[in-house]
């Protein structure tokens, strides 16, 4: 049996900042040659290349870090060399330098412009197609009704210009159900051929890119072009889905598009997150007319790193954006937003009760819609995962049946909320909504507004087209809000000398039911997203009334004091960890009272490269055979006294470079250690390494040293570490894998998939989660699928039968989802067939969470190759 070997020294601390840790000797040689950081430098670009097109795998941010340090660290020896060549000050070489130096400010201004053309383009495109869906503008038949009927009060009521299809309610009825489900068509058809990851939100997996979670194609061109042209398409087909989740979308698309165009930022990650935390501050920047709540949503919500020259960025960029918006003014109202209103009342005190109403109001509608949406994702996910296309025809059928008839869930939601928030003064009276008389009317119209919505947004909110939940959620918000509104103004009437209203002023209107309305938007909004000060500074920007800030925090504190009891998190980190996304919250705090190595991946389940002995065929057939992010090299297989780590691109790029040269033989030995004896086979401590650019003048060894690409100071921890302190680490550091070291021995290594499985095992233990719940849910979607199928069968008979059998939609169903007729028209794959949107393809939270080390299933690489077209 082998003896354990001694312990090795461990290298210089200034190797920390190098990719490819060497000895201190070997240190005085290398800054001395510029062609040796050259090499490395094109070694570290080239890995990173490889890395960026690397699906599913996360990003160590020390190892980044460091790398970034060494590029620092070889620009500004390049510059001292270049300086001293040219005898001194060059023009040229500052000019140069000035330039590198603010590529960050040049970046954001050009991602704020371009944030800001596409909002305003999109706000034009939404507003005709929401309108073109109930008549047609006489004048022009590009303007929208409140264009058409420019200089009227009440362009709601139409004007001589603009005429509706017909006279006659069921043909206009019928046109709106048909422009309404051919947008539908349109925008999930262009999703699921083009661009799968331009469904949903995408605030979810923003938020895991951010923390640095690599998601091929998802922030690429095509994603952002479809996400820009399906988006007002989803929105006026009348689906209970918003525009602001999707302008986070599109502007850290276009924060990612344009930065690759920039040095700086192509294979940099961290500076790269940087510009996505200030293109989604400026997402929604534009998408409210709110900078300020912009930057601090980011901070809040979005990014899980943001020092203080981000918020700088973040709060520059977001300017931008909404001073092209302001200036391209798309409205022509100078409005950012549609649902943009001032208030020059002031709110009395007795009115708090029902501030803290609607705060609780908003705690408890986010917490229901969370729960069934979920319920409804894994059905989604479950059953119709091939349909993408039919059911968004479904549900926008359905939403046209439903909503049609009711005047406030037929308009557009901005507009709806534009309506209930402004007060009744003046000519303006969306539908006798002010009017006395109509008062109990207005009140079960908006409750049924409320209800109808609520389920509309539950099972529509996940669809596969653009589809965000914040305006569905304010405009519910707002819905409730009116109605309490109205129901408070009718309590004055009725008692207007009761003590309670005392006051009042005399003559002067008490109550303003817009502000109860608008109050309830923000409380709803607070209550998805588990968001505060963001969801106060936002709607303070859209009021720009100093007097409702206490009322605005008032109800968002009673939203939050409700959603404590709720403590999993808001939509979006629900949706994370529905995805099985591997993402650490900060916000959460957790006390486990376990030691680390309780949730570690022990040695005897890991893949160990001993630092000498393997032969290259052998290490090729272990990168073959495996699917580890990456490997840790100890002395021997017996001992295991760790002398580092090396990352799976770093050794697939290292042999791919060895073997382009036709001398290296296959039983050629690999070194992965530096030896503390200078051997032959090793380069001299005084001379810069050897490259596999030189392998010819050294192939004669047939040993191959990959030392220079392993990390020879990975992080270790030991094994008595409080779980909680190594997910602190995984949150502030962001390493990739913690390695578990004890007196220099290797236990075992753990990795953020670990400590989320055993947090996930804790929680489900402390709920008391009962197998017969889980059966009569399963039992309940088995049913409602069968009555699906069984549904569409008998549609597909009937317009086969009418058709003459020239048109047919029956496809046989069965399983996961049923199989397409094999006679099916090219058009019937596009409508009916597998998902292309690789996060279908991923089971949820309870069976895997990604994290880039599992091994690749069947059809992984659908939708991959999107950002290369």
């Amino acid at each position: 049996m082998t003896s354990p070997a001694p312990r090795r020294s461990r290298p210089s601390r200034s190797s920390l900042t190098s990719p490819y840790p060497v000895h201190e000797d070997e240190e005085a040689g290398q800054n001395g040659s510029a062609a040796a950081n050259t090499s490395e430098q094109r070694f570290t670009e080239e890995i990173e290349e490889i890395k960026r097109y690397e699906d599913f795998t996360t990003i160590d941010w020390v190892q980044d870090a460091a790398r970034e340090q060494v590029r620092r660290n070889v620009r500004n020896k390049e510059n001292t060399e270049r300086r001293k060549g040219r005898g001194g000050w060059d023009v040229r070489q500052k000019i140069w330098e000035l330039y590198d130096a603010g590529q960050a400010w040049i970046v954001v201004t050009l991602v704020g412009i371009a944030i800001g053309v596409n909002a305003a383009i999109l706000n034009i495109a939404t507003e005709w197609m929401s309108d073109v869906k109930l008549g047609y503008c006489e004048t022009a038949f590009y303007l929208n009704q409140n264009f058409c009927c420019w200089g009227v009060d009440n362009p709601e009521d139409g004007c001589p210009e603009w005429h509706r299809w017909t006279g006659i309610y069921p043909v206009n009825w019928l046109m709106y159900s048909v422009f309404a489900i051919l947008f539908a068509c349109i925008s999930a058809t262009l999703v699921k051929a083009f661009a799968p990851y331009a469904a949903g939100s995408g605030i979810s997996e923003i938020k895991c890119i951010i923390a640095g979670f690599v998601m091929k194609g998802f922030l690429g061109f095509w994603t952002l072009l479809i996400k820009s042209i399906a988006l007002p398409l989803a929105i006026a087909s009348g689906l209970s889905v918003g525009k602001e989740g999707p302008s986070v979308h599109y502007a850290v698309c276009t924060g990612n598009v344009i930065s690759r165009f920039f040095t700086k930022y192509k294979r940099n990650a961290a500076k790269t997150r940087e510009i996505l935390s200030a293109c989604a501050a400026a997402g929604v920047a534009v998408a409210f007319g709110s900078p300020i709540g912009g930057v601090l949503f980011s901070l809040e919500e979005m990014s899980s790193y943001f020092p203080l020259k981000t918020m700088w960025r973040s709060y520059f960029c977001a300017l931008v954006a909404t001073a092209v918006l302001a200036g391209l003014n798309p409205f022509r109202t100078g409005q950012l937003v549609m649902f943009e209103v001032h208030y020059d009342r002031s709110w009395h005190l007795f009115e708090v009760p029902f501030f803290i109403l609607l705060g609780v109001f908003g705690g408890l509608y986010g917490a229901f819609v969370i729960k069934w949406n979920l319920r409804a994702q894994a059905f989604r996910k479950k059953y119709l995962t091939k349909f993408a296309v039919p059911e968004a025809i479904v549900l926008t059928a359905l939403t046209v049946i439903v909503c049609y008839p009711n005047m406030f869930l037929r308009i557009d939601m901005t507009e709806l909320m534009e309506a209930l928030f402004l007060e009744c003064e003046g000519t303006y009276d969306f539908h006798g909504l002010c009017e006395t008389s109509n008062r109990w009317h207005m009140v079960f119209s908006l409750a049924w507004t409320t209800t109808i919505r609520t389920f509309l947004v539950i099972i529509s909110y996940g669809c596969k087209v653009p589809a965000g939940i914040f305006v569905p959620s304010m405009a519910i918000g707002a819905s409730f809000g009116r109605m309490v509104g109205i129901l408070v103004q009718a309590l004055h009437d009725a008692y207007p000398s009761a003590r309670y209203f005392a006051s009042c002023e005399p003559d002067v209107p008490c109550i303003t039911p817009g502000t109860y309305a608008f109050l309830g938007a923000g409380a709803a909004l607070s209550g998805i997203m588990h968001i505060t000060v963001s969801v106060v500074v936002i709607m303070f920007e859209l009021t720009g009334a100093l007097t409702y800030i206490l009322p605005t925090m008032i109800a968002v504190g009673s939203t939050k004091a409700v959603t404590s009891y709720f403590p999993a998190g808001g939509i979006a980190d629900r949706m994370i960890y529905f995805n099985g996304f591997p993402f650490l919250d900060n916000k959460e705090q957790h006390t486990f009272h376990v030691a680390v190595s309780k949730t570690m991946t022990p040695t005897s389940s890991l893949t160990l490269l001993p630092a000498k002995g393997l032969r290259l065929h052998e290490v090729t057939s272990l990168l073959s055979e495996t699917s580890y992010s990456g490997f840790p090299i100890v002395s021997d297989t017996t001992s295991r006294i760790l002398l580092g780590y090396i990352g799976r691109t770093e050794l697939a790029y290292a042999i791919a470079k060895a073997k382009s040269s036709t001398l290296i033989s296959p039983d050629a030995s690999c070194v992965f250690s530096f030896s503390q004896q200078p051997a032959a086979q090793t380069p001299s401590s005084t001379v810069p390494p050897i490259t596999f650019d030189d392998i010819a003048s050294s192939s004669g060894r047939q040993t191959i040293d990959f030392s220079r690409f392993a990390d020879t100071t990975p992080l270790t921890v030991h094994p008595r570490l409080p779980l909680e302190t190594a997910m602190e680490i995984f949150k502030k550091m962001g390493p990739r894998i913690i390695l578990i070291e004890h007196k220099g021995q290797l236990d075992g290594l753990v990795t953020v998939k670990d400590c989320l499985k055993y947090q996930f095992q804790v929680e489900a233990q402390e709920r008391g989660e009962l197998g017969a719940q889980g059966s009569r849910v399963e039992r309940f979607e088995k049913w409602l699928w069968g009555s699906l199928v069984r549904s569409g069968s008998w549609f597909g008979e009937k317009v086969g039968r009418i058709s003459g059998g020239r048109i047919k939609l029956n496809a046989e169903g069965g399983g996961r989802g049923g199989r397409a007729g094999s006679n099916a028209s090219e058009t019937g794959r596009l409508l009916v067939g597998e998902s292309s949107d690789p996060r279908d393809s991923r089971r949820s939270i309870q069976g895997e969470i990604l994290d880039g080390t599992e091994e690749r299933e069947d059809g992984d690489e659908e939708g991959e190759e999107l950002q290369e077209r």
